[in-house]
């Protein structure tokens, strides 16, 4: 069992309604066959995942799913899921490292653009 983040380079929506839409368009455009190499703000972000956290393909303890990691991304978004168990921890530093880098992050499990609020207060996306 996974949990999917979704993130995008483009303005925050303005409801979790529009980012439904926002995900859905973008996946529809971008995912599939034919994948777009990854942007250079997706790939950056990217890195600064696993900066903090190993690719599955280094080492399998891993809280990634899939690997690489970088095979998620497709042009201006990257669709992720990360083990189960570590959802959590991960789900968290994973969204506040995208509002860092200027992006959306979108938690489809749960309909909510992250981060919210109270997960900006956490800390910084070192986990600590």
């Amino acid at each position: 069992m996974s949990y999917d983040l979704a993130v995008w380079e483009g303005d925050r929506p303005a409801d979790n309604a529009v980012a439904l839409a926002t995900l859905k368009a973008l996946r529809e455009r971008y995912t599939g066959e034919g994948r777009t190499p990854a942007t250079p703000r997706i790939q950056a972000y990217v890195e600064a995942l696993l900066e903090r956290w190993i690719d599955l393909t280094e080492d399998e303890r891993s809280p990634w799913s899939t690997g690489p990691l970088i095979r998620e991304a497709s042009g201006p978004i990257v669709y992720f899921p990360m083990v189960y168990s570590r959802c959590e921890e991960v789900s968290a530093g994973a969204a506040r490292i995208a509002a860092e880098h200027g992006l959306v992050c979108f938690d489809p499990q749960l309909g909510l653009l992250r981060p919210a609020p109270e997960e900006l207060q956490a800390g910084p996306s070192t986990g600590q």
